[in-house]
């Protein structure tokens, strides 16, 4: 079988199920694991390499108001690889090629390809996804096994929490999960729900809703105990460069995640924003971020990196 993958979430599962010697064609993000780098990109974007994330912003605003895709697809390299799996989403408006523009080359394809469609909303949503792939692929077995692996990790994340709220001498803190900095935004969809496993209170974000813009003066009111940031399709280094903008919002220094040097940066690119496999690695970075002490780190998942109050 000759599979399409239409966004990294995809791919990442695709791979994980062992199919990754059967993937044909990616997006031009693909970049895990290792390999889909080097197939043949079948997307490419309107969005500048250099562009500000204020301007990455008014983009995906303008192409909401408009309907202009900010991502298209390569018609004749999708041509060339005759996939007989397509596998996209309709979760989001603007980090993937429009629904409608994928069946539509989809029926113009000899052959007619089969087009799988993932709108996950959740981690339960997620797992279904990863069936949703196998039964697609033809190896539904592989799902299954996927998926009891990634629900035992969850699982033991979650009693390790438990025992800390069964305990008085444990504090839940308040968490804010930041998707996006100019202009803030509050991380939706699974977010929440991984803060909350993860023995934290979200105090912005609502579980199962799509993120939304925050005024900063409602995080400045919510004052979280504890500021993550996971800035969507951002690698860290990429979110440093934009952390001067988020010092110079009114009352930054008398939040209390600031003076106590609890505010974090982790890559929003390989976690928190990609609704595959690697939200359970985000949920483990997540919680040993949040509770050192009771949740460890698994060997070779990166720490989330800690911005100090004078750094």
């Amino acid at each position: 079988m000759k599979i399409v993958s239409l966004l990294p979430s995809a791919t990442e599962i695709i791979c994980s199920l062992g199919l990754q010697d059967q993937l044909v064609g990616v997006t031009h993000e693909c970049d895990y694991p290792t390999g889909v780098e080097e197939l043949p990109k079948v997307t490419q974007t309107l969005i500048p390499n250099d562009a500000t994330s204020g301007e990455i912003d008014a983009l995906v605003r303008e192409r909401l108001q408009t309907e202009r895709a900010l991502y298209s697809l390569d018609m004749p390299v999708l041509e060339s690889l005759q996939p007989d799996l397509i596998v996209t989403q309709a979760l989001c408006d603007v980090c993937a090629v429009a629904e409608s523009e994928v069946n539509a080359a989809a029926c113009s394809l000899p052959g007619q390809p089969n087009v799988v469609n993932l709108e996950p909303t959740n981690l339960s949503e997620m797992m279904q996804c990863i069936q949703m792939v196998g039964d697609a692929a033809e190896c539904p077995s592989q799902a299954q096994q996927l998926i009891k692996q990634l629900t035992r990790r969850v699982e033991q994340v979650a009693k390790r929490s438990h025992e800390l709220r069964s305990s008085s001498q444990n504090s839940i803190p308040s968490v804010m999960l930041l998707e996006w900095i100019d202009p803030p935004f509050s991380a939706g969809h699974w977010s929440p729900e991984l803060v909350h496993l993860a023995g934290g209170r979200e105090c912005i974000g609502k579980a199962g809703e799509r993120s939304v813009t925050t005024p900063w003066d409602a995080i400045r009111q919510a004052d979280p105990e504890v500021l993550f940031i996971a800035c969507c399709g951002f690698s860290v280094e990429r979110t440093l460069q934009d952390l001067p903008i988020l010092k110079n919002y009114p009352g930054w220094q008398s939040m209390q995640c600031v003076q106590h040097g609890r505010v974090y940066v982790v890559d929003g690119s390989a976690y928190f924003s990609r609704p595959g496999p690697r939200l359970v690695d985000s949920l483990e970075i997540l919680a040993n971020t949040l509770h050192p002490d009771v949740h460890p780190l698994p060997d070779g998942f990166p720490a989330a990196k800690q911005i100090k109050p004078t750094s």
